[in-house]
């Protein structure tokens, strides 16, 4: 991804707006420089996004120390630093400008802040696209192609999902034997056929608990080394994701269901297994899933569920039953929703420049 560099600017500015993305077959663990135990697979959501403005200026004199300043929603976000910091000198020798400028970084999310939405995916993807758009701004001979692979190859330095919230509607995550393309440094785009019962899915996610976790999912992917199922686990997830292609590409949404919501209960049960053990599922996660699975029985309603590394549930559904399944949302989910809050999102089709 190497390209020769033309001349620089000494200032300028740079937008980007980058969604989140809800795994549908999960990655827990990882190897060193964010490099994933099992590949995983995504869709890609539209209205949960980060917006960042990176605007930067060429410092006086050259140093070695990253500078920068840090917004959210315009008021400097000091308990942010470590986790930029972290990931600009991660990103810093494949982007050696980066300790030439003093940068500020101005973001906002779409969702509240206090949602218990992840921001960390949405985020550091809008901000390595920023910093891949300077790149590409700088760069003669610069391949078009090569712009979307190399913002997620950054992006997965700050967060490994953020990988997955470049393109979509569909993002493959990790190496596959025999696929061409995939690899454990950045997403691509599935490149498998993805069947009309997909197209406009919609994705609502129910705010069960919008507080911090208490263990975060850093601490969580440490615990999967020495974990006694961790070698079984990332087994299962490889199988999954081979066993969901077909499924996608034949429309056939009961099959979907059952891989879904096996990954989503496995992933849970990682946690549950680990040394320490821990549980991020409230009492109301619980009870949600169960009115889901008597709906879907009663119904016969192709609704599913999946759940990241929190107690929050993602609704998963065809768009021709949104009215249906709103209503069984107000009329018996909301009550388990904290402050009675939910969003409505459906599948997206990754960043754009603003």
């Amino acid at each position: 991804m190497a390209h020769a560099s033309s001349m620089e600017r000494d200032e300028g500015s740079c937008v980007w707006r980058a969604p989140s993305n809800i795994a549908l077959v999960k990655y827990w663990g990882k190897r060193k420089e964010q490099l994933p135990r099992n590949p995983s697979l995504s869709f890609t959501l539209d209205a949960a996004a980060t917006t960042t403005r990176l605007t930067y200026r060429k410092k006086e004199l050259a140093e070695d120390a990253i500078s920068f300043d840090i917004l959210l929603d315009r008021l400097p976000q000091e308990h942010f630093r470590p986790k930029i910091t972290t990931f600009l000198k991660r990103a810093l020798p494949y982007l050696p400008f980066i300790r030439e400028f003093h940068f500020t970084v101005e973001t906002s999310n779409s969702f509240p802040h206090s949602s218990g939405i992840a921001s960390s995916a949405s985020g550091m993807a809008a901000l390595a696209l920023c910093l891949a758009d300077m790149e590409r701004e700088w760069t003669t001979g610069y391949r078009e192609e090569d712009f979307n692979k190399k913002a997620s190859f950054l992006a997965r330095l700050g967060s490994g999902s953020a990988c997955r919230s470049i393109e979509g509607p569909l993002v493959l995550w990790g190496k596959i034997p025999g696929m061409q393309g995939s690899s454990d440094l950045y997403g691509m785009r599935y490149p498998l056929e993805m069947h009309t019962a997909f197209e406009g899915y919609r994705d609502t996610i129910l705010l069960v608990d919008k507080g911090k976790k208490k263990v975060s999912s850093t601490l969580g992917h440490g615990l999967m080394e020495g974990h006694p199922f961790a070698a079984a686990r990332f087994t299962q997830a490889s199988k999954h994701l081979e066993a969901i292609g077909p499924v996608l590409e034949s429309g056939d949404l009961e099959a979907f269901t059952e891989i879904v919501e096996r990954e989503a209960l496995s992933l849970h049960a990682m946690m549950m297994t680990s040394q320490p053990y821990f549980l991020l599922m409230k009492p109301n996660t619980i009870q949600i899933i169960e009115l889901v699975w008597e709906f879907r029985r009663s119904e016969k309603i192709p609704l599913c569920f999946t759940l990241d590394a929190g107690a929050n549930v993602h609704l998963l559904y065809p768009e021709h039953f949104s009215d249906r399944v709103n209503a069984f949302i107000q009329g018996y989910l909301v009550e388990y929703c904290e402050e009675g809050q939910y969003i409505c999102d459906q599948i997206g089709f990754g960043a754009k420049k603003m």
